[in-house]
This record gives C-alpha cells, sequence and structure tokens, in this order.
C-alpha cells in the first residue's frame, strides 16, 4: 500500500520493448500483402514489361522523333518545330487531309446505315440468323491486302464492275482512273469490311432493349416511325455513339487499301492519279519509309494524332446530344419514349 501510495497508480504505458515489436508486426502486417501477392505480380507483369517497350516507349520516341531530322540511319539533328512548319506548308500533307475526309464521308455515312438496316433484320425472327451473322463479320477477318488484289481485278477498266454496268446499260466509270472513281473504289471496300462488325454491334444493342418499351409504345398508339425514332434510336445512344468515334477513327486511318490497291511495280504507292487515293497514314508511310524521312513521318503522324482527337471530340457532342428526352405527341396524344 505504502509503495502503491508512493508511486501512485500502476503505470499504463507499454514499455520500449513492446513499442518496438508492435511496431515491427504493424510494419509485417504492412509489407505481407505484397509479398503475399508477388507472384501474382510476377505472372501479370510480362503484359506491362511488352507493353512498355511496344506502346509506350514508342509514342514518347515518336514525340522527340518529331523534332529530329533522321533518315533512320545517321545522327540526329535537332530541328525544332522546323517539321511542324514544313507541315503547314505542305501542299500534299493538305490535299491528303481533303481525301481522307471525303474517303470517310463516303463509306462511313452508308456504311452505319447499311449496319443499322441489317441489325435490324437479323433482329427479326428469321431463319439461319446465327449463318447470317457469320457471314457478315467474315469481311473483317479477311486479309484486307488479298481483298484489295481482289477488287484490283474488279475496279479494272475491263473488270467485273464496268462488265456489270454495261450489262444494265450505264457504260464504263473510270473506278482507278478519275478523282472520284478512286474515292468511291476505297468507300466501296471500306464498306463491305466493316459494315458486318457494326452491324453485330448494332443487333447486340437492340436485343439489349426492354419489350416492354416496344408495349408501352404500341399501348399509346406510337406509329412505326414515332417507335424508331422516339424508342430505338435514343435506347441505342451508347452503341450509334461507339460505332460513330470507332468509325471516325478507322476512317481517318485508311492506309492499306490505298497503297495496296494504287501499288506500282517498286513497291511505292503515291495514291493513284493525281494524288486522289493519297490518304494521311498513305503520306506518313510514304515520306518516313519511302523518303526516310523519319522526323517528318513522326510529325504527320501526331498531326494526324490531334485531327483524330479533335473529330472524334466533335462527333462525341454531336451523337451524345442525339435522342435526349424530351416531351413528344403521338397521333392520339401525348407519347411517352419509356414508362
Amino acid at each position: 500500500m505504502a509503495l502503491a501510495g508512493a508511486t501512485g497508480a500502476p503505470s499504463t504505458k507499454p514499455s520500449v520493448t513492446a513499442r518496438k515489436e508492435r511496431g515491427s508486426a504493424t510494419a509485417g502486417r504492412l509489407g505481407s500483402p505484397v509479398r503475399r501477392n508477388l507472384p501474382v505480380y510476377l505472372a501479370i507483369s510480362p503484359f506491362y514489361v511488352l507493353f512498355a517497350v511496344f506502346g509506350v516507349f514508342p509514342v514518347v520516341f515518336s514525340l522527340y522523333l518529331s523534332f529530329q531530322d533522321w533518315d533512320g540511319i545517321g545522327t540526329m539533328r535537332f530541328v525544332g518545330w522546323q517539321q511542324y512548319d514544313w507541315l503547314l506548308h505542305d501542299s500534299v500533307f493538305w490535299k491528303s487531309i481533303l481525301n481522307t475526309f471525303e474517303i470517310w464521308f463516303l463509306s462511313t455515312v452508308p456504311m452505319l446505315f447499311l449496319a443499322l438496316v441489317i441489325a435490324f433484320l437479323l433482329n427479326s425472327q428469321i431463319r439461319y440468323s446465327m449463318a447470317y451473322r457469320v457471314a457478315y463479320f467474315i469481311p473483317n477477318v479477311t486479309s484486307m491486302v488479298a481483298m484489295t488484289i481482289v477488287f484490283g481485278s474488279v475496279f479494272a477498266q475491263a473488270g467485273l464492275g464496268n462488265s456489270l454496268l454495261k450489262a444494265v446499260g450505264l457504260g464504263e466509270f473510270g473506278w482507278m482512273t478519275s478523282a472520284w472513281g478512286v474515292k468511291v473504289s476505297l468507300a466501296i471496300m471500306i464498306i463491305w469490311r466493316w459494315t458486318g462488325y457494326n452491324a453485330l454491334i448494332f443487333l447486340a444493342g437492340l436485343q439489349a432493349i426492354p419489350a416492354e418499351l416496344y408495349e408501352a409504345a404500341r399501348v399509346d398508339g406510337a406509329s412505326s416511325r414515332q417507335t424508331l425514332f422516339r424508342v430505338i434510336l435514343p435506347q441505342l445512344r451508347p452503341v450509334v455513339l461507339f460505332t460513330v468515334i470507332t468509325s471516325s477513327i478507322n476512317g481517318l486511318q485508311i492506309f492499306t487499301e490505298s497503297q495496296v490497291l494504287f501499288q506500282s511495280s517498286n513497291g511505292y504507292s503515291t495514291g493513284g492519279p493525281g494524288q486522289e487515293g493519297m490518304t494521311i497514314v498513305l503520306y506518313l508511310w510514304q515520306k518516313a519509309f519511302g523518303d526516310h524521312q523519319f522526323g517528318y513521318g513522326a510529325a504527320i503522324g501526331w498531326a494526324l494524332f490531334v485531327i483524330v482527337a479533335v473529330f472524334a471530340a466533335i462527333n462525341w457532342r454531336l451523337v451524345a446530344r442525339f435522342g435526349e428526352d424530351r416531351p413528344a405527341t403521338s397521333r392520339r396524344g401525348r407519347f411517352n419514349r419509356a414508362r
């Protein structure tokens, strides 16, 4: 009692040794998840290593290369913004941009329309729908180089295309000799390749629309046109946004079709007569791997990145505003697209 009275209440503070032991245990618990999951990290590390080597590094190096003058073998010479200044005054580069947008418009608009029509047909109760889906997707997985060679035979002056036109009394068309013939030929190949792919994307969106919305539209007396524009298309807005963005990105990177279709005997392609088939990526390839101006080619690549980003943002804004909820009136009264 005297001892307790002299020293007061027993101390509850842990000793120095106890605090050290507790700190070591806490550190061990904090470090244990890393050590415990180390095999998992090692298992997934090859992807990140390969992505860093073949994905991140080329992008960063291309940006560095766009400020250099380099032929691929000799010593690099820093030129600053000179490559981009040349780009702004390069008439062929601006022509390639115009050609790319014209081909994109001739291909993307009909392609998405046809894809939507095919998706509606596949969504209906027809026999052998699975076989049709496989058939429509085959062009997307077929070698584009091989099919471009086939299309080259079709679009030749004495090819199947002009034979069909003459059979119906329309005469010959300069598929590969006239300015618009070149663009139409490239657009047809793009439509053939990507229509089935986008049709399956639209089909997935159509099958995700609840059946209750169709029932509500019929009960409210909506016509087929109102059902399409007030129910189906607004519900498909995310799918339409996806297809428009991806089609825009793919359409602005046209290369294989133009390069193979108008390839000369020495493997060099100038985009056909009058460079009407010269696209941005084809011009990039021509300057970098044809003329060995890798710095200028890198500058073209980054200019294409800016164009694609701006164009995708514009499409995003336009499509995202489409189909927003707004009051509508059917023939018999107010019609809400969802109940």
